[in-house]
């Protein structure tokens, strides 16, 4: 038996396969699912999600949003969602060095905020890619 994983953005259906486990970039750190989960609900944080299938691992950067699991059906509604296809190595590394500098010279809540989003951004794009 495996899960039956649905990654859904507000434009298409980004992922809809079979895979034997997924590990989720939550809130509060990564979280594992397999088959029998206890049904759960849960946000999600701008991060890298890793996916096992019957042949290998994939990761998709997943842009925040929520996760709902229930009956080995994982359903993810995210904002935006990249595959290591759609992402340029070279343009990701410096946008997360460029967003890393940012976060740096922030000055005051509302910049540090901002700056911090699109820090995990720039980081999720990078990690998929490096």
């Amino acid at each position: 038996m495996s899960l039956q994983v649905c990654i859904m953005t507000p434009d298409k259906i980004f992922w809809n396969e079979q895979a034997e486990e997924i590990i989720l970039p939550t809130n509060t750190g990564q979280m594992g699912v397999l088959t029998n989960h206890a049904p759960i609900i849960t946000a999600l944080d701008i991060g890298v999600m890793s996916i096992r299938t019957q042949k290998d691992w994939t990761s998709v950067a997943l842009m925040g949003g929520f996760a709902l699991v229930k009956q080995n059906q994982v359903t993810v509604l995210v904002n935006s969602a990249d595959s290591k296809d759609t992402i340029n190595a070279t343009e990701a590394e410096k946008a997360f060095l460029d967003a890393q500098a940012q976060l740096e010279k922030a000055q005051g809540q509302k910049d540090k905020v901002e700056a911090n989003f699109a820090f995990k951004r720039a980081r999720a794009r990078y990690q998929l890619v490096s």
